[in-house]
């Protein structure tokens, strides 16, 4: 039997090393199809509920594994849905390839069923590499290139297949004009910047004084540079939410997340600092930066594209972090005062007493910050985690240590909803032996956790360590949302638009053969997550928590204090809520400092 081009493809993805394809079937790609079932499903088919879940689940499989994540749909609307997680891949800088079907050639241009415009859609998600396949000889130099972009710039490419080309008899490019023939090999690469740059950032750091580091996604693969340069210069480090697990929260000059889901300790970093050292971040909200002219600034950025964003750089060192940091630390110099850093380690300590008493603090019926903290220390040392966007972000972003070898993502430039169950799919794929634990609000979990659900079902049996656990915060309200509107417009609560119905999510879990756990008293939450976490396969934690308690910023500004004020008084449908949790929360910073802090049953004050 001859090999058709739908076979040629499946054994050129296999030659690359890729082990799946996240996608959803229709006619379109029915010869990739027919394809599968002749390769004994190598690489496997892992069959999402949507094809926007496959894209989502190819970027958690790309974002916890370092490898290409690939998805596949039909024509039409199958293409169509997988923009919203080849755009998340594309704003979080990650290798995915998307493979789509096509209407048959002798169709197009008829208005045919499916016909839908497939270059013009991808030319700007995909647009370091988007190509149509019309012949057989076209393709191995199309795949290739493809891959090796998705890898070289960290981002989303298409390849566009037609229906009937995918079951033409394959046959390779010859040694003939406008023939392209191509190859496999992706030898390592590494960049570095020049040595005269390396010492003009040496001499702005070694000039500083109060050295404030920012620490990104970019930097996963220097965690003992990043230490080192810490301690030389005697820096205290904030992270991106992209950079959550690059350094561990333990370390006492770590001072957590940057930004409106921020802490306050790395706020006060950044205002204070006379130096930045920025590693590969490009955090797009300035504001959380020095105030400009305030600090010398130097950035180390891999792409040169990105460099020079967000702030005036004095310096840009254009390179791979690690390798740009062993070659930077030799030339800078020890600093013997240790003033700054320990005013960074205090600010540290106090921040996370005022978390440990937000957390303590009571609410009708669970505190959503108490959720996330007595998840913290329990989670293992090798645990994976994924969090949706919206207010519980806040939580993972600010209740959360990450240590040993713990992972954490989520959805951080486009913040798209509905990422978080997808995200822990394609982590349990990248990493079958180690546990997964996926935090979700209620909103994203009707929006597309629900569903997808069934795929973890599906697939559990396959994975050595089957847990996955997904922790719901079921507060019947869009909140991130609802608190936005009061904080920036001052508008009440808009409940046709925020108002949630209440679902049993624990109940729709055991449905499928998963744990099922509702939560609705604040002593039930850490055996809960214990149950989960000790099962044997996946578990859905539903927790009731109350929507009135609000994810204050590091820093809270009069214009948002009084939009906030002027919701109350335009008559705000939780306004007695509201008040009675944010003047709790607020009250924690301004409480005497203690080394023990208070329980949940002891946090009525």
């Amino acid at each position: 039997m001859s090999e058709q081009v739908s076979d040629y493809v499946l054994a050129r993805l296999r030659e690359w090393g890729v082990e799946r394809v996240f996608g959803y079937p229709g006619d379109g790609i029915n010869g990739l199809l027919a394809a599968w079932g002749r390769a004994d499903n190598q690489p496997q088919f892992v069959q999402a509920r949507h094809e926007e879940m496959a894209a989502f689940e190819a970027v958690g499989y790309a974002k916890f594994s370092g490898r290409l994540g690939v998805c596949a749909a039909t024509s039409g609307p199958g293409a169509i849905h997988l923009l919203n997680g080849l755009y998340d891949a594309k704003l979080d800088h990650v290798p995915v390839l998307a493979i789509v079907g096509q209407t048959a050639r002798s169709a197009m241009g008829g208005s045919y069923q499916q016909e839908v415009d497939l270059h013009t859609l991808f030319k700007d998600v995909a647009s370091d590499f988007v190509e149509t396949v019309t012949v057989p000889e076209q393709l191995p130099n199309v795949l290739d290139r493809a891959i090796r972009t998705a890898y070289a710039r960290r981002a989303p490419t298409a390849v566009i297949i037609h229906a009937d080309v995918q079951e033409l008899d394959y046959s390779p490019p010859t040694h003939a004009f406008k023939m392209v023939p191509s190859s496999l090999d992706r030898s390592g690469w590494q960049a570095v910047p020049s040595d005269e740059s390396l010492a003009r950032a040496a001499e702005v750091l070694n000039a500083g004084k109060k050295v404030a580091i920012l620490a990104g996604q970019g930097a996963a693969g220097a965690r003992t540079e990043v230490e080192q340069v810490a301690e030389v210069l005697g820096a205290g480090v904030a992270k991106a939410l992209l950079g959550m697990d690059v350094l561990s929260d333990e370390l006492p000059y770590v001072t957590g997340s940057i930004g409106l889901l921020g802490t306050r300790p790395s706020y006060e970093l950044m205002r204070d600092c006379d130096t930045l050292l920025t590693i590969g971040s490009n955090f797009p909200y300035s504001q959380f930066l020095p105030e400009f002219g305030k600090a010398r600034a130097v950035q180390i950025e891999l792409d040169p594209h990105m460099a020079g964003l967000r702030y005036p750089y004095e310096v840009n060192l254009i390179g791979d972090a690690r390798a740009t940091l062993l070659r930077l630390i030799p030339l800078l110099e020890r600093k013997d005062r240790r003033g700054w850093q320990s005013e960074v380690i205090a600010h540290v300590e106090r921040w996370k007493e005022v978390m440990r008493r937000r957390a303590a603090v009571s609410a009708e019926p669970v505190n959503p910050e108490h959720v996330a903290a007595a998840l913290s220390p329990l989670l293992p040392d090798d645990a994976i985690l994924t969090s949706d966007s919206g207010s519980v972000a806040n939580w993972y972003a600010r209740h959360i240590t990450m240590r040993g070898t713990m992972r954490g993502s989520l959805s951080g430039t486009l913040a798209t909803m509905g990422c978080g169950v997808p995200y822990a799919i394609g982590a349990k794929f990248a990493h079958p032996n180690r546990p997964v634990v996926a935090l979700v609000g209620d909103g994203a979990m009707q929006m597309n956790g629900m569903a997808e659900l069934i795929t973890v079902a599906k697939y559990q049996h396959q994975w050595e360590d089957s847990r996955l656990v997904v922790g719901v915060w079921n507060n019947r309200d869009l909140n991130q949302v609802t608190w936005e509107m009061r904080a920036m417009g001052g508008a009440p609560q808009f409940l046709p638009s925020q108002e949630l119905p209440d679902v049993s999510y624990a109940e729709f879990a055991g449905m499928l053969g998963l744990t099922g756990i509702r939560v609705e008293k604040p002593d039930e939450v850490e055996d809960a997550w214990r149950e989960a976490l000790a099962g044997k396969g996946p578990a859905v934690v539903e927790f009731v928590t109350d929507p009135a308690v609000p994810p204050i910023p590091p820093h809270a500004d009069w214009d948002q204090i009084e939009a906030t004020a002027a919701a109350v008084l335009k008559g705000d449908a939780d306004r007695k809520g509201m008040l009675r949790q944010g003047i709790k929360a607020k009250m924690q910073e301004f409480l005497p400092h203690r080394k023990k802090s208070a329980s949940p049953e002891e946090g009525e004050q």
